[in-house]
């Protein structure tokens, strides 16, 4: 490669975290909140929100919420409660499985694809149940080369009021979870949304998170064309494939499309802050 991705890809730890956490206080303070809330998975992408959250807000003005699944490692459970206690937030645990069993057995029919996206989304509906009751906004956990692929359930993980992480590829999470310490469990272990056992994010997607950071940099950041990205040493059939699912899933990252009729159309001409300043 005549390109050093890994460099690029390096980023300036304390100065990601003065923004992010920046980022979260003035976005929930300016719109009225002093609280957050956060669905903890045991995960590193949610770790790192609670940390960043936490450092924002204070420990005693964030809800860290566990949602196992029946099939969920205890692992998940365990790592995450390595943050509660490196925290100190407040936190409680609620297990999904009597909310989803039922309407699995309804449709027995349902592969994993569909089983995860209701689990997701009724992690969504508990956040946004527990958000009202602790009057906090609810903080996401998406990062960029999830985004990207559109690897994500629309009302379910996608769904928040904040998204800190969003602009971090996951070798960039990483980097940032090691310098604000997050403990090595949960950094070094293989990322898992744990919907269904055995299930890992790359076995899903079908790369590596270090070969599709790399490649989305360059597909991305630096604006190269698919032939550009080749040259660089990337086989063809992943450029392509990877690129494929970036514009596929355009439609998630962007708030659902409003036709136009009136002279001022929300997300179209009704956009900016002053539209609505006094």
């Amino acid at each position: 490669m005549t390109i050093d991705i890994a460099a690029r890809l390096q980023i300036n730890t304390g100065l990601a975290e003065k923004i992010l956490v920046g980022f979260i206080a003035d976005g929930v303070r300016k719109v009225g909140f002093q609280r957050a809330v956060i669905g903890l998975s045991g995960g590193l992408d949610s770790a790192l929100s609670a940390y960043l959250t936490a450092r924002a807000l204070g420990p005693e003005n964030v809800l860290v919420i566990r949602m196992p699944y029946a099939a969920s490692s205890p692992s998940s459970m365990s790592d995450a409660q390595k943050v509660i206690d490196a925290l100190g937030v407040q936190a409680v645990t609620i297990p999904i499985t009597p909310y989803v069993a039922p309407f699995f057995e309804r449709f027995e029919d349902m592969n994993d694809i569909r089983r995860g996206n209701v689990m997701a989304r009724m992690r969504m509906i508990i956040l946004y149940d527990q958000s009202a009751a602790f009057d906090g906004l609810v903080i996401g956990a998406s990062n960029k080369t999830e985004t990207l692929l559109g690897y994500t359930t629309l009302y379910g993980d996608s769904a928040a009021a904040l998204q800190p992480i969003g602009d971090l590829y996951k070798t960039q999470v990483r980097q940032l979870a090691a310098a604000l310490g997050v403990p090595r469990s949960i950094i070094d272990k293989a990322p898992s949304a744990d919907l269904w056992t055995g299930q890992t994010d790359e076995g899903e997607i079908g790369y590596s998170y270090a070969e599709l950071d790399r490649l989305l940099y360059l597909l991305v950041d630096e604006r190269f064309t698919l032939e550009e990205a080749v040259s660089e040493g990337f086989a063809r059939r992943m450029v392509e494939d990877v690129w494929r699912r970036v514009r596929a899933s355009h439609y998630k990252r962007k708030p659902a499309p409003v036709a136009k009729i009136s002279q001022r159309t929300i997300g179209h001409d009704f956009l900016y802050l002053r539209d609505w300043a006094g």
